[in-house]
């Protein structure tokens, strides 16, 4: 994979954890609006934390919840998948930054590098699962009382903060596949090694030979081993 894709997954990954980072606190989940006359006009606007109301004078008021106890079961359960997504997503970020080939730091071995950037890409995927999982569950909730028929309370309609909740999710698990496809290319070799000998030389190191060269014989040398037989041996 190339470090062009690792990268891009990476700022990716970063811009969606930083807007479920924006999306947590945004005030605007739901939104209702009543109707009267121009005077008496009410915005009703709910997160997870708090209910606020605001009418066409500009007047502003929030109220937190109670207790988290008399809260709705969905409501306490997105609260922990959110929170959930956001310390997954730091976790991979840091992972990520000590596992980019195009960074120092974490050393100079390409393979754990890659390891690494494979678990950031996985906490990246799981923290867009959960915040997924959390945004869509808190639509459908809005969805089923405004329509039912029986509900007695105030009916709700989608806020931009489940938009831009889904935009981020889409984000984090994008950036987590780019970063995850870096464990399907086969790990590189450290750059820092030695320089390996060529096969044969290493394949007749490791049998145990080794190539021992005679030295070449000087014309002196020559002339004594003829010495030693007489001029006159041969006719």
């Amino acid at each position: 994979m190339s470090v062009a894709v690792e990268t891009f997954g990476f700022f990716i990954a970063a811009l969606g954890l930083l807007m479920l980072g924006v999306t947590l606190p945004n005030s605007y989940w739901r939104v209702s609006t009543v109707h009267g006359n121009v005077i008496t006009t009410n915005t009703i606007f709910e997160n997870l934390w708090h209910s606020c109301a605001t009418d066409s004078l500009g007047v502003y008021n929030c109220w937190e919840f109670p207790s988290m106890l008399a809260l709705s079961g969905y409501i306490q359960a997105c609260r922990a998948l959110m929170i959930t997504a956001i310390l997954l997503g730091f976790l991979g970020l840091f992972l990520g930054i000590v596992g980019l080939r195009c960074t120092n730091i974490g050393g100079p071995v390409l393979s754990r590098k890659a390891k690494l950037a494979a678990v950031a890409g996985a906490l990246h995927i799981l923290a867009g699962c959960c915040g997924m999982v959390a945004i869509t569950w808190y639509a459908f909730n809005i969805t089923k009382d405004f329509f039912d028929p029986l509900y007695p309370g105030t009916k709700y309609e989608l806020g931009p903060a489940l938009y831009l909740g889904w935009s981020a999710s889409l984000l984090a698990i994008l950036g987590g596949v780019c970063l995850c496809s870096n464990c399907c290319c086969g790990p590189d070799d450290n750059p820092a090694a030695s320089t390996r000998l060529p096969h044969k030389a290493s394949a007749l190191q490791s049998s145990g030979l080794s190539v021992r060269l005679r030295p070449a014989t000087t014309d002196e040398e020559g002339d004594n081993s003829f010495g030693k037989y007489g001029k006159n041996a041969y006719v």
